[in-house]
């Protein structure tokens, strides 16, 4: 019977994807045999990883390898192994689709990459297999997945659309075929990747630490034709560090992650005592589009014992906000057997875990002070991560906080953007100021412009701006620093005033007590109260939040993550010396039962909303009002 061939449209995405991949985003092609060697090894190390969990399963044992295949008469390159293969569903979504809500942008940073020149971008997505098309006219995968007496051939030219059809394959594991384009159609500078030389050459400089052997038939002027080893396989981790180039760590990273951009840091170190380990971890340089993705936050750092992997994704070596660290640690002393249970029970991966947390915020500490440009783009992409370390209460030394960068409103001189760490706010704090000031909100600018910075900036204080939306919830457990009170500006506690200020203000009220409930009961679905402040200096008004009260950022934050919050009255707090509240003062003294000063109250309450970037409640209420008084209201 004839097999069936079912012909596929890629996704849209992967479809522009092939096109940049295709004509435009590498500049060295010798890597789609990387990206293919490193697939091999995962289908390895998974079989390896399946097999512990599901006895059925034969584990790749000594024999396991990964097989280059050279012919040059059909102009064909292909990479074998006998790894966990794939099934029909896999293979549709592992090669038909781009699995990834981050799709959208990360195709536009790919865009943005290419306009600069920078193209090394595409691996960190997992999607580095369509590499193979900058080469190929066709690609053709084999594959039969451990467990399964079926087989799928999965091909494609590249030009939007791809086919699956069964085929015989009599073990399991994948050979994906590369059909090389002509001689005619290759890039001028493009090389002869049916060269032995060649391909010896690339494994040797990316994959010379693959764990398994890579394997290739060689021409040999007196044996003739032999199978060759082309990697050394020795784990870079058990090296001494003093043999290793940065280049090498750098490769290795690569091919662990499969990101093309090189780390940020390295850390590498060998622990000996008690306990026995070595570590070899990875700061990334920039964020991942995945790192926010997947039904759980956990470390991803692969566990070895005795250089065997044991967890390509060991949750308890690093705590969950730790998750950008990439890396290995391959222990002496755990058993081959190491189940999940004894994992999170023993004592020597808590102390191994406590030992990796320590050695990468004392990294982190070193590049803050060594290179503050560097550290900062790292902060950029994963402080938010770290803040989430105060915020489940991990930081109890206060290591985090100490390398924790804010936006503030101190700007040194020349620049009109800077972020500061706690240390050095409290080494400029003014010899009166209280607290540590901070104004929380999801727009740095609107922030610095906020009626609440207005006193601050009076005072000659400075404010930290929060803009992440964890902010308020890590400030929750860090309630202080070097045992300063972190305050937020926001709050009707401020208590800047002297105490002849408050008298004056305290007259002052008693004085248009009127006023004030006239524009309390205007406005008495959306406020508790009003009264007159002396912590504005410019602006007409600005609402105030009780001390213990949800800031209107936290409630915008809980709302997004789906909690029932309702709205929180708050207080409209007035400047006695503005003009127009001194209108307003005038009007109620001369009409005390004017219409108009509810409208002014709204109008006022309007515009304290909008100054602090939260909507009105009826924006089209508000713009006839605004209308009405612009041409000159009257009752």
């Amino acid at each position: 019977m004839k097999t069936k061939v079912e012909t596929l449209k890629f996704q849209a995405e992967v479809q522009e994807l092939l096109g940049l991949v295709i004509h435009s985003l590498y500049k060295q092609r010798e890597i789609f045999l990387r990206e293919l060697i490193s697939n091999a090894s995962d289908a390895l190390d998974k079989l390896r990883f399946e097999a512990l969990t599901r006895p059925e399963l034969s584990p790749p044992g000594a024999s396991a390898k990964i097989r280059i295949e050279i012919d040059r008469e059909a102009r064909s390159l292909t990479v074998a192994d006998d790894g966990i293969g794939m099934d029909r569903a896999e293979l549709e979504a592992n090669l038909g689709t781009i699995a990834r809500s981050g799709t959208k942008e990360f195709l536009a940073r790919l865009q943005a990459k290419k306009a600069e020149n920078a193209p090394e971008l595409i691996g960190q997505f997992g999607v580095g297999f369509y590499s193979s098309f900058m080469v190929a006219r066709e690609v053709v995968v084999e594959t039969r997945r451990a467990g399964s007496d079926e087989a799928w051939r999965w091909s494609s030219q590249g030009q939007g659309e791809y086919t699956i059809e069964r085929c015989d394959k009599a073990t399991h594991g994948s050979r994906v075929t590369l059909l090389l384009r002509d001689a005619t159609e290759a890039e001028d500078d493009e090389q002869d990747f049916l060269s032995e030389w060649t391909v010896q050459g690339i494994v040797k400089r990316y994959s010379d630490f693959v764990a398994y052997p890579i394997e290739m038939d060689v021409e040999d002027e007196k044996d003739g034709r032999r199978t060759e080893v082309l990697n050394s396989m020795k784990p870079l981790w058990a090296k001494p560090k003093d043999e290793i180039e940065r280049e090498t760590y750098d490769e290795f990273y690569r091919h662990l992650t499969h990101d093309f951009e090189a780390p940020l840091e390295v850390i590498h170190f060998k622990a000996e005592g008690t306990t026995e380990y070595t570590a070899l971890l990875y700061l990334p340089s920039h964020r991942p589009v995945d790192l926010f993705e997947g039904p759980e936050a956990r470390s991803r750092i692969a566990l070895y014992v005795k250089r065997v992997l044991i967890m390509p994704d060991c949750a308890d070596l690093l705590p969950a906000w730790m998750r950008f660290v990439r890396g290995v640690v391959d222990s002496a002393d755990l058993p081959l057997n190491v189940s999940r249970d004894v994992l999170q029970s023993s004592a020597t991966v808590r102390q191994i875990g406590k030992r990796l947390t320590k050695r990468v915020l004392e990294t982190l500490t070193n590049v803050l002070k060594d290179d503050r440009e560097k550290y900062a783009r790292f902060w950029s992409a994963f402080g938010i991560l770290l803040k989430e370390g105060i915020y489940v209460g991990d930081d109890t030394d206060g290591a985090v906080a100490k390398i924790a960068l804010f936006a503030t409103t101190h700007a040194p001189e020349g620049t009109d953007d800077s972020m500061t760490t706690l240390g050095e706010y409290v080494a400029r704090m003014k010899p009166d100021q209280k607290a540590i000031y901070y104004l929380a909100g999801s727009d740095r600018a609107a922030l610095a412009a906020s009626p609440h910075v207005e006193a601050m900036k009076r005072r000659g204080f400075e404010v930290l701006l929060f803009v992440d939306p964890i902010d308020e919830f890590f400030v929750q457990r860090m309630r202080e620093f070097e045992k300063k009170p972190l305050h937020a500006i926001d709050r009707g506690d401020l208590e800047l005033d002297s105490k002849a200020e408050q008298e004056a203000r305290e007259n002052l009220e008693r004085e248009n007590r009127d006023l004030l409930t006239a524009l309390e009961e205007a406005l008495v679905a959306h406020v508790k109260n009003v009264r007159f402040t002396a912590r504005l200096s410019g602006s007409p008004a600005v609402l105030v939040s009780d001390a213990h009260g949800l800031s209107p950022h936290m409630e915008r934050v809980l709302r997004a993550a789906h909690q029932d919050v309702k709205s929180s009255k708050r207080v409209l707090e007035l400047d006695p010396d503005h003009p127009l509240v001194q209108k307003l003062i005038a009007l109620h003294r001369e009409t005390p039962r004017s219409p108009l000063l509810g409208e002014a109250a709204e109008l006022v309450y309007g515009q304290a909303l909008l100054a602090e970037g939260s909507p009105v409640p009826d924006g089209a209420r508000f713009a006839k009002l605004i209308a009405k008084w612009m041409v000159g209201a009257k009752e």
